[in-house]
């Protein structure tokens, strides 16, 4: 697997692929808006990248005890940017700004109502200060792993369904499922492999549906 140090060089080729990258708007008053922060990190202790996955605490009414990325709902009168970078500083007590977004992944529409816009953020590795009542765990999940061969795992769904889309990463000692694995993938391909690859149509196990 190819190291990533976490320079500068990075950060511009991550930039570049992700202005060149012709993503997809979901548009549907059906879904409610959302948004995400992929942020880019230093792993501890070491010069390569990560990015940030958190698992939310198993008592939430939605999605407990899944891995996630920061991010929720956006407030009335809030942009994707807005509302990625106040949850992020509020589930993670990350302090980032519009600087530090390098571009953003398609539209996610999910099976439990959501439009996810994915928004990629770069970061010095500035300490967290996660919030209890919304993170059970962090982890800083290499880029190596995120760039393995073996991902993604696409597993039969119901008939006429798209394939379950899931990925393994030995950090976590788990699989994860679409939607985050999903936009993981699409990070990976577009951000690191210049690959113009779409993941919003792969189908979600049952688990994540409400």
């Amino acid at each position: 697997m190819t190291a990533h140090r976490f320079d500068p060089a990075l950060r511009d080729s991550i930039a570049r692929r992700l202005a060149a990258f012709p993503r997809q708007v979901t548009e549907a008053a059906d879904l409610r808006p959302a948004a995400v922060a992929l942020v880019v990190m230093p792993l501890p202790d070491t010069g390569q990248a990560g990015v940030l996955v958190t698992m939310r605490p198993s008592g939430l009414n939605r999605h407990g005890g899944q891995y996630a990325l920061p991010g929720g709902r956006l407030d009335r009168g809030e942009t994707d940017a807005q509302a990625a970078l106040r949850e992020l500083r509020e589930e993670l007590g990350l302090d980032l700004g519009p600087g530090h977004i390098l571009g953003r992944l398609d539209d996610f529409p999910t099976r439990s109502g959501f439009r996810i816009a994915p928004l990629v953020m770069w970061s010095d590795g500035a300490a967290l200060r996660p919030d209890p009542a919304e993170v059970a765990q962090v982890f800083h999940l290499p880029m190596t792993e995120l760039d393995s061969d073996d991902i993604p795992r696409l597993t039969p769904a119901r008939p006429g369904d798209q394939p379950v889309m899931s990925a393994f990463f030995p950090t976590l000692g788990h699989f994860m499922y679409a939607p985050t694995a999903a936009i993981l993938y699409q990070f990976r391909e577009v951000a690191l492999r210049g690959l113009a690859t779409r993941t919003a149509h792969f189908e979600h196990p049952r688990f994540a549906w409400k």
